[in-house]
């Protein structure tokens, strides 16, 4: 399989040689997909709160907030190319001799162009744009509207120009205010004065690319003390790349080694290698939310009662499981307490429990319930289907035939299977992302978060390398098969918390624009 040149070269960059070889097998093996039983629905999965319900479980959370180690958790390391994809394919093809910049657009399939061109000025990034536009066409004014369009487009991605294609969804201009444009990176520290904050001090930490750090710490650096000023609030501020090591040696199609210039290629491999990062936090609880999904300040003000609504779940629940987990350990339980506990691990955690349950001893009870409550917790949002991509809800069974609550990602169901097909068709919701985690087990020690996943959960897809076909091995999906054994609790959230930026276009929603 390798050549002795192939092992020197997997040696000097620190591989485990046993370790990419299993790669390769599980890339040759295929993706095993998930085995959907039945998707989560309300009652059945996912809990829906009333109004005095919800207040209930924020004011649990804001009663221990200032007692609390909290970091809001940001994975910020993707590039923002795909959201300027078809401004990409207008310069490739567009001729500004040959028609206009309307009639192109109105012979394009979707509507994103002849949106982008009528709604140019109400992008927060627009008046940047037009200053760079002018410096880099020394005969702007004799420009027509059709080469003004081009230029403009230019002067956003180029790298003459602004080069926004290359920068970071988080360092973009997302936001206008009256005292000026802001970052999502800005946005997400102001956002987390309103829940992941206590005594004045907000923790947070953000997952960037090794070629981006530096530019997130210049950011950081500029607005720092105006923004410390403005929410009179001390940040900590923290940064973390993906671990090289998590890397994934990429085949060709018919599964050969593919190589570079003569090197084995090793891949990023997907968000699943963040957890890694996620493992070295330490805090009693993490808040995830995506950097593109940020809304103006005063939107969120609204919706961040929702992120205290989780923590204040989550906090409820892991009470309730440390005391258990206490009892456990101090005096042998009756058949009928042990039965207590099994109740909350199944109504509350969603656990399912062995088939051979009943018949264990107490002893085996006790020793199997412990273990089961021992687990790192997550509850996660979940909003109402609108036909958006990704991940959802769903009770699944794995390999060894246990049913467990998963979010499971659309690439990993068989949409060929009929029966895999009809359980999405009848799926309610939807994962934006948003999860508070519970991090520490019931006498305070960090749990090993490595020892929670399903490494059958990885990802196997198909990409290109300058152009070339390769497969590529992607770790299981941080809050997917990278959280597998976790304790799970899903909470209905409002739709109007989910406000991701997959397009450019997206920045003129309402949710995006006002002060």
């Amino acid at each position: 399989m390798f050549t002795d040149n192939d092992i020197e070269e997997l040696k000097s960059k620190g591989k485990n040689i046993d370790q990419v070889r299993a790669q390769i097998d599980q890339i040759k093996k295929g993706m095993a997909y998930s085995r959907l039983v039945s998707p989560a629905t309300i009652g059945k999965g996912i809990e829906r709160f009333d109004y005095a319900t919800t207040n209930y479980f924020i004011r649990i959370y804001e009663s221990s907030q200032k007692y609390l180690d909290c970091v809001k958790f940001v994975p910020a390391s993707g590039a923002a190319t795909r959201m300027f994809k078809f401004l990409f394919q207008f310069l490739e093809e567009y001729d500004p001799y040959e028609e206009s910049v309307s009639s192109y657009a109105e012979k394009q399939p979707n509507e994103l162009l002849k949106t982008f061109i009528s709604k140019m000025e109400y992008f927060p990034f627009y008046e940047q744009v037009v200053e760079v536009m002018e410096d880099l066409n020394p005969n702007y004014d004799n420009l027509d509207e059709n080469e003004a369009y081009v230029a403009f487009v230019k002067a956003m991605l180029s790298q003459e120009g602004l080069n926004y294609s290359f920068l970071p969804k988080g360092l973009l201009p997302f936001h206008t205010y009256d005292t000026g444009t802001v970052t999502a990176f800005y946005e997400h520290m102001q956002e987390a004065t309103l829940y992941a904050s206590a005594n004045q001090t907000a923790k947070l930490h953000f997952t960037v690319s090794e070629k981006h750090l530096s530019y997130f710490a210049a950011e950081w650096n500029m607005i720092k003390t105006g923004l410390e000023q403005k929410t009179a609030t001390d940040f900590d501020v923290t940064f973390s790349t993906q671990n090289d090591e998590t890397n994934t040696i990429a085949l060709t199609p018919d599964n050969k080694i593919f190589k570079h210039k003569g090197k084995i290629l090793f891949r990023p491999a997907g968000h699943g290698a963040l957890l890694e990062n996620l493992n070295a936090l330490e805090a009693d609880l993490i808040f995830i939310k995506n950097i593109d999904n940020i809304v103006v300040f005063n939107k969120n003000k609204e919706q961040s009662r929702y992120k205290k609504l989780l923590a204040g779940v989550l906090l409820n629940a892991q009470e309730q499981a440390f005391n258990y987990l206490h009892d456990l350990d101090k005096k042998r339980k009756s058949e009928t307490e042990l039965l207590t506990i099994a109740a909350f691990i199944t109504k509350t955690l969603n656990v399912v429990l062995d088939e051979d349950f009943d018949d264990f001893s107490l002893e085996e009870k006790a020793s199997y319930l412990h273990n089961k409550l021992n687990r790192p917790i997550r509850v996660c949002g979940m909003v109402e289907n609108k036909g958006e991509p990704g991940g959802g809800p769903f009770w699944v069974r794995d390999s060894q035939d246990n049913e467990s609550l998963q979010i499971v990602e659309f690439a990993q169901i068989d949409i060929n299977d009929e029966s895999q097909k009809a359980i999405v068709n009848e799926a309610t919701h939807f994962n934006p992302t948003d999860l508070v985690c519970g991090v520490k087990d019931y006498e305070g020690n960090l749990f090993n978060l490595m020892d929670y996943t399903d490494p059958e959960t990885a990802f196997i897809t198909m990409k290109t390398q300058n152009g070339d076909p390769i497969k590529a091995l992607e770790r299981p999906g941080l809050w997917n098969g990278s959280m597998a054994h976790w304790n799970t609790i899903f909470v209905e959230v409002p739709l109007d918390t989910f406000n991701p930026v997959k397009t450019i276009n997206d920045l003129l929603k309402p949710e995006h624009r006002g002060s």
